[in-house]
């Protein structure tokens, strides 16, 4: 077979629908609401060709700068030579989502405020974020008719 260099070529496996997601697109897809600003991640979705995104914007992160009816438009970064260009490609809604990237960071910024506001009365709170520290020390009781056994491996015999 001749070898094509297509706008969707070498997408077989990034495009397709996941299991038991083939069908129509969910009617959630159109309802939800986009603001400039917001941060989506880009990722193609097969049933729907028009407003499709290049192969190379699958699975980035991006901002909205621009909303229409049933498109976006979103500013993606590309790395081109030593220097970052800023893309900017519209997007029906059916290729993006709200990005889940800054959930965490929201969640501990109200978790410090509710913190900060119940130590108002002079003590002192640690807002950092602090590594898992390992497991504290304890020693293992041995209770009576549960003693250690010591285990040796059985001698290999034949029988023939």
């Amino acid at each position: 077979m001749p070898h094509s260099f297509g706008y969707r070529a070498r997408t077989r496996h990034m495009f397709k629908r996941g299991f038991k997601d083939h069908g129509s697109i969910p009617m959630v897809t159109y309802l939800t609401n986009y603001h400039v600003g917001d941060i989506v991640d880009i990722k193609a979705n097969a049933a729907q060709q028009k407003g499709m995104p290049h192969k190379f914007y699958h699975g980035r992160t991006g901002i909205v700068y621009n909303v229409t009816p049933s498109a976006v438009g979103v500013i993606v970064y590309k790395v081109v030579g030593n220097r970052y260009i800023e893309k900017r490609v519209n997007l029906r809604v059916e290729h993006i989502r709200h990005s889940k990237c800054r959930k965490e960071f929201l969640e501990r910024v109200k978790r410090n405020a509710a913190a900060e506001k119940k130590g108002q009365d002079g003590e002192r709170t640690n807002l950092k974020r602090v590594a898992a520290l390992p497991r504290e020390a304890h020693t293992v009781v041995v209770e009576a008719g549960n003693e250690p056994q010591t285990m040796a491996p059985v001698r290999y015999e034949t029988f023939i």
